[in-house]
């Protein structure tokens, strides 16, 4: 799989930028459901962790391609 991403021209520095910026959407998500929203804050809350939760997926996919790279 990581052959594959990094023949289709996707780099390491690329997944961490994604991550760095999922951790911001997290924060945007939660902050315009917070308040745009007429439900509880749980709702916010969920959007939050929701999206917070592609950022891990971007880093370990980013620290595979820098093992792949380095090969």
């Amino acid at each position: 799989m990581l052959k594959k991403l990094h023949e289709s021209g996707l780099k390491s520095e690329h997944c961490y930028m994604a991550g760095f910026a999922s951790i911001g959407a997290a924060y945007l998500s939660w902050l315009i459901s917070k308040n745009l929203e007429k439900a509880e804050i749980d709702r916010a809350d969920r959007w939050g962790i929701f999206i917070g939760e592609w950022a891990p997926t971007f880093f370990a996919i980013g620290n595979g391609l820098a093992l792949y790279e380095k090969r």
